[in-house]
């Protein structure tokens, strides 16, 4: 019936275990939870070692990282079942009836997607605002609009899948930066037509980062994302759109002039107390922008 896949990185994933597991025994279906351990420290290990003890659970070490794809397409290839549950391992089951709203959609020739939530409350400490306040606003999508563009903003956070199309896809393991292997799969599904139900079923992001941690993988993202461009020139994200347009209007070298002289500007509204989102943009596509000239 159900295969739950999460890859497993430094993060306490024993509540997250316990409540799906529990769940499932209600719900009396055949089921199991895999949990890979991608090269973790070993302090974290012990702590998710607990997991072992419940039955249908299966927790593995793996001997060193491989990589969001990579651990994703190995928890896949371990999975008996014929559907395939995948989450991160930073998410909080907020939903009573969670496995049960997806049990009731399990359809062969398509995907399901819950969504994701973040806490209403803002984090007590400011370093982790930014990153809370950017999954608000940007990924935290209410279920009829992501239904208006399915394919479009594609998660791996939360999604049922079943394992024959998923191994017909797979993650691309040449992702070996942090960013956009969800954005490459989603473009996959696109390509194929296959069909998206969204589903009003998230779980709750809650591996928030502090505010460098986050603007460090937001470089990286983009890094990725330029180089992911130019192997698959027809992706589509809402940076890429107007990093195009940019280059359509031929005003790429005066953003550069002007948003060299910005970025100090930009870096510290987005380590304030009250960041905009607008200025993460800008900060994205000068990166963007820098990324292309210096790699001509």
């Amino acid at each position: 019936m159900l295969s739950i896949l999460i890859p497993v990185y430094e993060f306490d994933v024993n509540e997250l275990v316990e409540t799906l597991h529990n769940q499932c025994l209600s719900e009396g279906i055949a089921f199991e939870i895999l949990c890979f351990d991608d090269g973790s420290g070993e302090g974290m290990r012990r702590v998710n070692r607990d997991v072992k003890a419940l039955d249908q659970v299966r927790y593995e070490e793996l001997p060193k990282n491989i990589g969001r794809s990579a651990i994703r397409n190995a928890l896949a290839d371990a999975a008996r079942y014929e559907f395939l549950l995948f989450m991160d391992n930073d998410s909080k089951v907020v939903q009573e009836d969670y496995i049960r709203q997806y049990l009731a959609q399990l359809n062969p020739n398509c995907l399901l997607c819950g969504g994701r939530c973040y806490s209403p409350t803002p984090p007590a400490d400011p370093q982790f605002y930014l990153h809370w306040f950017y999954g608000v606003k940007r990924e935290q999508i209410p279920v009829a609009i992501r239904r208006q563009q399915p394919w479009h903003g594609f998660m791996t956070n939360n999604f049922v899948v079943p394992k024959a199309l998923f191994q017909s896809i797979r993650f691309d393991e040449n992702i070996l930066q942090y960013g956009h292997e969800d954005t490459l799969f989603g473009r996959e599904l696109e390509l194929r037509k296959i069909e998206i139900q969204h589903l009003d079923n998230p779980l709750e992001h809650i591996g928030l980062e502090d505010k460098d941690t986050f603007l460090k993988k937001a470089r990286i993202a983009v890094q990725n994302l330029y180089t992911l461009s130019r192997q698959y020139p027809g992706l589509d994200t809402r940076l890429l759109r107007a990093f195009r347009a940019v280059r359509r209007y031929r005003l790429a070298g005066f953003l550069l002039y002007v948003l060299h002289d910005l970025q100090g500007i930009l870096l510290a509204n987005l380590r304030s107390k009250y960041p905009s989102l607008y200025a993460l943009d800008v900060y994205k596509l000068a990166l963007l922008l820098w990324e292309e000239k210096i790699r001509r």
